[in-house]
């Protein structure tokens, strides 16, 4: 059989249409008749990850929770089956601008007012009740972000009490079990510590060691002006690899649950 130029260009062709078919939970990675689809086809859940730009010392990189949350968003809407996760918030309440406190009092941290916050999130969460999603999972990375998404889950349910969209804070995912799990491998509380010390290190260890300047690992105290409380030095791989496994899981389980016990 002999082969044609216009054989071999709608080989071509449809080579790429093939190539172009979305294998991806990420909202922000598909067109909007993809997500009219999906949702068509049951895939009624969305999260909305929740990070923040913040110092995290001298090893760590400022877009920490934002790489993280993106990768177990995308890691617990997979295991879920039919969940989309929507673009991470990276700009969260880290204190206050004048005089500087909390993370501000560090060059490259970027704040919020928690009212500002609470207002994206929540028009976040009417945007995708618009669309026709019937459970928004909000899942914060950081400290700050929890009690902002307390109460936008609470007013956004009382409102909607009478439909069928629920919006669910996550409280299993953060911090997670993974500080007293350390504990239980022989750590030290205080070398676990509690910012930029050893989970969200090893987590950066197991997944993206780039994210880490590797040769400025140095404990820290509170109060301290690294900004590190904890011990860095005493991450692994290891423990990163199992970390992010418990939370990724812990996740995944409280919005089943949910999506049921919310419409009892």
């Amino acid at each position: 059989m002999r082969f044609t130029c216009a054989m071999f260009v709608v080989g071509c062709l449809t080579g790429v249409v093939q190539a172009q078919a979305p294998d991806t939970v990420f909202l922000e990675d598909l067109t909007w008749p993809e997500v009219r689809d999906a949702l068509a086809a049951g895939t009624t859940t969305v999260i909305i990850p929740t990070g923040g730009t913040e110092q995290n010392g001298p090893h760590m990189v400022l877009g920490k929770h934002n790489y993280l949350v993106r990768h177990k968003a995308g890691e617990v809407a997979r295991r879920l089956g039919n969940a989309l996760v929507a673009p991470v918030m990276a700009y969260v309440p880290e204190g206050d601008v004048d005089p500087p406190t909390g993370h501000m009092r560090f060059p490259g941290t970027i704040t919020t007012p928690p009212e500002v916050f609470e207002q994206v999130l929540e028009y976040a969460a009417r945007s995708f009740r618009q669309h026709g999603f019937l459970d928004i999972a909000l899942l914060g990375d950081s400290g700050g972000n929890q009690m902002s998404q307390a109460a936008v889950a609470e007013r956004l349910n009382r409102e909607w009490a009478a439909m069928p969209v629920r919006v669910h804070h996550l409280t299993d995912y953060y911090p997670g079990p993974g500080d007293a799990w350390l504990v239980t491998q022989g750590e030290r509380a205080e070398d676990v510590g509690s910012h930029a010390g050893m989970h969200d290190t090893a987590s950066f260890m197991f997944l993206d060691p780039s994210k880490l300047r590797l040769d400025k690992l140095a404990p820290g105290v509170r109060g301290d002006p690294s900004g590190v409380v904890g011990n860095p030095a005493r991450s692994t791989a290891e423990y990163g690899e199992r970390i992010l496994e418990m939370q990724i899981a812990a996740a995944v389980r409280q919005i089943r649950a949910l999506r049921d016990s919310s419409r009892r």
